[in-house]
């Protein structure tokens, strides 16, 4: 028989896991679909998030893993590759097991597509970096290079030069011309060195990111690239139910109230599912949201039927 659940919570980060631990201690019985592959994966250490500031991403997962499986959460390493709406939700998972759900929670996140430059993947989440909240104070003072992917970049280079007074801003691909008179002043103001000319290469020696290479040969030596990746939001399940989605400068994104609920009933999303800025403590709150929201819910839909 297929097995039911109260929730079903697809992706195991920081807001499946938040969302989890919630509706575990609710007495839901839920169960936590995981294909193992959070965003902040290339990353050392996360910081910013109050009392966990430096702890590696792994570690604080495997921790919100042993949490979970304290109030009955069932975790699954596996894949949704489908999922059907009638009077509840039918689940496939990539392993053949089909399960059923009132609710979901969809925190299946977003991929990150680096600039094709050699080196940059290679170094991603070491010394080729994209967010200085993130990872500014580990890196200040160095000599920063930000490599440019379309004129926004400008807010990137002024951004990063709050944590080194030495940076400089690779068009690469972006022309002069792109630049509005603003960006120039502001450029200017924060003495942001602007190189104009393609990136052929990131320079790597003995396993440390130390310069810069130019098409025509040239280099700059830094010791920390930024780069904006192109976001991916993994919005396919939700296109499967028929949510409806927003356009941003950052891809599309579902429609969401202030709990996380999307436009389908009983589909809640949450973490980079819902927007490309959501560090780990936002995720983490946002899977507490929708989790107390659907936990009240059931709760109403429960009354109402008896």
């Amino acid at each position: 028989m297929t097995e039911k659940y109260a929730v079903v919570v697809v992706g195991g980060g920081a807001a499946g896991l938040s969302a989890a631990l919630v509706l575990g201690r609710a007495r839901h019985r839920t169960l936590v679909v995981d294909a193992g592959e959070p965003r902040n994966a290339p990353a050392a250490h996360m910081q910013g998030y109050l009392s966990r500031d430096g702890m590696p991403p792994a570690e604080f997962l495997a921790i919100g893993r042993e949490e979970i499986a304290r109030y009955g959460v069932e975790l699954v390493r596996d894949r949704v590759v489908d999922v059907e709406r009638a009077e509840d939700f039918a689940v496939v998972l990539a392993g053949g097991r089909t399960v059923r759900a009132r609710r979901l929670v969809v925190a299946t996140g977003l991929k990150d597509e680096l600039p094709p430059v050699p080196g940059v993947a290679e170094r991603f989440g070491r010394d080729v970096l994209h967010c200085p909240f993130c990872h500014g104070w580990e890196v200040r003072d160095q000599p920063f290079g930000v490599l440019a992917t379309s004129p926004a970049s400008v807010h990137q280079a002024l951004m990063v030069s709050q944590w080194s007074k030495d940076v400089r801003l690779f068009l690469h691909t972006v022309s002069e011309a792109e630049l509005s008179d603003e960006d120039l002043r502001r450029l200017a103001a924060a003495r942001v060195d602007v190189v104009p000319g393609e990136v052929a290469e990131l320079v790597i020696e003995e396993d440390r990111l130390t310069g810069v290479r130019l098409a025509d040969g040239t280099a700059h030596a830094r010791s920390v690239v930024f780069t904006a990746p192109r976001p991916v939001p993994q919005t396919g399940l939700l296109e499967r139910l028929g949510a409806e989605l927003h356009e941003t400068p950052f891809g599309a994104y579902p429609v969401v109230d202030a709990t996380g609920l999307t436009t389908v009933p009983g589909v809640w999303a949450a973490g980079n599912a819902i927007g490309f800025a959501e560090q780990v403590v936002h995720a983490a709150s946002g899977g507490y949201r929708a989790a107390s929201a659907i936990v009240g819910d059931l709760l109403m839909a429960d009354l109402d039927a008896v």
